[in-house]
């Protein structure tokens, strides 16, 4: 890994040869380069990562859009790994990603596509057509297998309950508070379904029987997003958020504290995390690139590390007066 000078870095795939000032509070920082309009970004239990390629304007249907398939360490292992046109696939332009055991979703305009993670084989295609979906964006797997998918258009979340053998969808929520959502990710402590909505900033948390509520919204008094895309949270449960047009990513604590952590970014799109090597994945859309970033650690993670005392800070005869009286 090599460490991260938090400056200028020049991404070789930026097409018109700008550079790029990236200020990541990161550990470290790997680049990888050669990718066609990058949407999203997922992990493979920390020892693969996936990258989804519009490869052309978002939402054309060109059957050109390909998944990439890198090493942690951001080493291209297959740039084409699924691509549209080849091989019978079909694959117009891929935004969200989950992996459901050996099988890779993949959110695709007004379809959701299933590969065989290993071999890039298609095994399912699950059809929105009865809702006139056009703009399928977010996916997110519930513990049994279940499938979450956002449609950015109509402001639904739908759901699947078992995508490899029934392909039935359900309107899970219908509201134009969801805000055109986008990026949507699993609160890993209460199982509740959080996502972004891209018109207005807005980050909502909807629980099992459809009830939205509001984690962050713009009001005047309470600015700072703007068109939000991905969303996840680490180990810790820290979430974050990815601004595509203000060039930002956030971390969110538990306690709702906000902090930017990376900004002056071009296009950050679907955030991933990687929990295992606690590692955030940021593809940038129209840079045709994408970084992998290790993330600080809270301060109490090391559950042996030693307690400090007074001689710590120079002041152990404290700890001498007190054993006098």
């Amino acid at each position: 890994m090599k460490p991260y000078c938090f400056a200028v870095s020049l991404r070789n795939a930026i097409l018109t040869s700008l550079l790029v000032l990236s200020c990541w509070t990161a550990i470290y920082a790997e680049e990888v380069t050669n990718l066609a309009f990058p949407q999203s970004m997922i992990a493979d239990g920390g020892q693969v990562y996936f990258i989804a390629n519009a490869n052309g304007d978002p939402g054309t249907r060109e059957n050109k859009g390909f998944i990439s398939k890198v090493t942690t360490e951001g080493k291209m292992i297959d740039l084409h790994f699924i691509q549209g046109g080849q091989n019978s696939v079909t694959l117009n332009s891929p935004k969200g990603m989950v992996l459901v055991g050996s099988t890779l979703y993949v959110a695709d305009l007004d379809v959701v596509r299933g590969f065989d993670k290993n071999t890039g084989e298609t095994l399912h295609t699950i059809s929105f057509a009865q809702f006139h979906s056009q703009s399928l964006a977010g996916l997110a797997a519930d513990p049994q297998g279940g499938l979450y998918v956002s449609d950015a258009d109509s402001n639904t979340i739908y759901h699947i309950d078992d995508p490899a053998h029934d392909h039935t969808v359900k309107v899970f929520v219908q509201h134009e508070s969801l805000s055109h959502p986008r990026g949507l990710t699993i609160h890993p402590r209460n199982g509740h379904v959080v996502g972004v909505g891209w018109e207005d900033g807005k980050i909502f948390e909807i629980d099992e029987t459809g009830t939205i509520q509001e984690l962050f919204a713009n009001t005047f008094f309470t600015g700072g997003f703007y068109n939000l895309d991905g969303i996840d949270f680490d180990k810790y449960g820290t979430m974050y958020v990815s601004d595509l047009t203000a060039g930002k990513v956030w971390r969110i604590l538990a306690n709702h504290k906000k902090e930017v952590i990376a900004e002056f970014l071009l296009s950050p799109s679907g955030i991933g995390i990687d929990r295992v090597n606690h590692v955030i994945m940021v593809p940038y859309l129209y840079v045709n690139g994408a970084e992998i970033n290790g993330l600080e650690r809270p301060s109490n993670d090391n559950p042996n590390k030693k307690r400090r005392s007074w001689s710590d800070y120079g002041m152990g005869w404290l700890k001498k007066d007190a054993a006098n009286e």
